[in-house]
């Protein structure tokens, strides 16, 4: 039974919600409950559309694109100015809701949001950035290049941010001239729900952007569609892996990021107070869910000091949704998992400095797990190895740099990495060396900013060889027209003329 306090979620669909079609005339459209990770309770249902919606949305969008492509790209700017507008106008609105449906403290929540927004303000600079290029190449011939938008595109995001992460693909899409079909992750179905609201508002025209919901069926179908000329996708590695392989043997382009597992080295002339500030950020924010999240530090010497700073500040995490604290993990799954890790690495042998698994009894209702920090001693702990993607920090000591290097490169994932040092020739030493696109000098969360692209390396991304914001989502977002031009025959031309 549905309420107003436990809505449906419903598809957009060429400007508008409509209910998501049934998989046959004698079956009723399934749904999944939306809960809230802070206490666990239903806030809404989201339908498992199907392939059916897909096609829906795809004609929507196939019909959309022909007139808004041939706008210009400054007049397609333009109205994302005014989106850009109603995105700062409703940010807290959007903050909150990303807080109901995810779990983040409200400032993290925000953040998030505004982070978005950057790319919005990229898309906005597209008319200075994404111009051809001209050259006369001999007398009285010139060759010129022009960006040609895709198509139909499709965009596959995770649940881990609600807006930011569509945002990096959204608005360069669009503004290039492309038509969009997103599917948003059913645990997190209703901030975007409000932004495709907001396109409409900002001026984007019916059928530019479509909302389809659902779990895997509505991914396949986005794939397989043949009106659908490229797909990215965020999610993890072994997804995003099989994302890329079935999207090429479709001669899809693709641009598929997986998961991570991050790791910072401190140098033994690390500042401490810096450092340990830096670590617990990085590990613990957004409760850990985050691509970003650095989780093993590896300490050349055993830095003793460092390593009691970070247990007193991750000591003092406090649980909640506001600035400062640890909100909830997403689900019970969540949980599960991370806590599994935790206990295996105690099992085998690991040091337990900070114990989050109490934050899972202490706390009445929701999904939570606290900051935890395990000392390793076995390098073969899985807990060093694997994605948690939790509030977990690992740490151990190494005896050189070159030991740390190594550790990080036989790691098969190549998302980010940093280095905590006082040194610029140890910080260089560690940057040209890192096996990792994203890498930062003490910054453990090393997201470029704008115009920056975003993108990791190995098997953190997979697909079309472009990062997915920046110069790179421009480049996957379009193909170059080549044209070569002669007007006015030449005297005395040669066989180049």
């Amino acid at each position: 039974m549905f309420t107003e306090d436990q809505p449906r979620i419903r598809n957009w669909i060429n400007g508008q919600f409509v209910d998501p079609v049934s998989a046959s005339a004698d079956a009723a459209v399934q749904y999944l409950p939306v809960t809230s990770p802070f206490n666990a309770r239903v806030i809404g249902h989201v339908p498992l559309s199907t392939a059916a919606d897909v096609a829906q949305a795809v004609a929507s969008a196939k019909e959309a694109f022909p007139a808004w492509s041939n706008r210009t790209l400054k007049d397609r700017a333009g109205i994302l100015i005014r989106f850009h507008s109603l995105l700062t106008k409703h940010a807290d609105q959007l903050a909150d809701m990303v807080v109901l449906e995810h779990g983040k403290n409200k400032a993290e929540a925000l953040a998030s949001v505004l982070k978005g927004q950057e790319t919005v303000e990229y898309a906005l600079s597209l008319p200075q950035v994404a111009q051809g290029k001209i050259l006369e190449v001999s007398r009285g011939i010139s060759c010129y290049d022009t960006r040609v938008p895709l198509g139909v595109v499709a965009s596959v995001v995770p649940f881990n941010f609600p807006v930011m992460v569509p945002m990096l693909t959204l608005p360069i899409a669009i503004a290039m001239g492309n038509t969009m079909v997103l599917k948003p992750s059913e645990k997190v179905p209703f901030t975007m729900t409000k932004v495709v609201e907001l396109l409409k508002e900002a001026g984007v025209p019916d059928g530019v952007v479509n909302l389809v919901h659902g779990t895997a069926e509505p991914v396949n179908a986005l794939i397989d569609h043949p009106d659908v000329k490229a797909v990215t996708f965020v999610g993890t590695s072994h997804i995003a892996e099989m994302v890329s392989q079935r999207c090429h043997k479709l001669n899809k382009r693709v641009l598929a990021l997986g998961g991570a597992k991050n790791h910072m080295i401190s140098a033994p002339d690390c500042n401490i107070e810096m450092t340990s500030t830096d670590v617990v950020n990085s590990f613990s924010g957004c409760s850990g869910q985050r691509c970003m999240a650095a989780t093993v530090l590896l300490t050349i010497g055993h830095q003793q000091a460092l390593v009691d700073k970070i247990v007193a500040k991750a000591e003092a995490l406090r649980p909640g949704s506001l600035a400062g604290e640890v909100g909830p993990v997403i689900d019970q799954a969540s949980v599960d998992k991370i806590t599994r890790y935790i206990n295996e690495a105690e099992a085998s042998g690991a040091r337990i400095l900070v114990d989050g698994r109490p934050w899972t009894k202490s706390q009445s209702e929701g999904f939570w797990v606290g900051p935890t920090v395990i000392l390793h001693t076995n390098k073969q702990d899985p807990a060093l190895h694997d994605e948690i993607f939790g509030p977990v920090l690992s740490i151990l000591a190494v005896e050189t740099a070159e030991e740390a290097i190594a550790i990080e490169n036989a790691n098969p994932y190549g998302n980010a990495a940093c280095i905590y040092t006082n040194s610029g020739a140890t910080a260089d030493h560690f940057i040209k060396r890192f096996s990792a696109g994203m890498c930062g000098v003490n910054i453990g969360v090393a997201v470029p900013r704008e115009p920056f692209s975003f993108g990791g390396w190995n098997k953190s991304r997979f697909g079309n060889h472009c990062d997915i914001t920046g110069d790179g989502g421009v480049e996957f977002f379009s193909t170059r027209r080549k044209v070569t031009t002669k007007w006015v025959p030449q005297e005395n031309a040669s066989w180049m003329s």
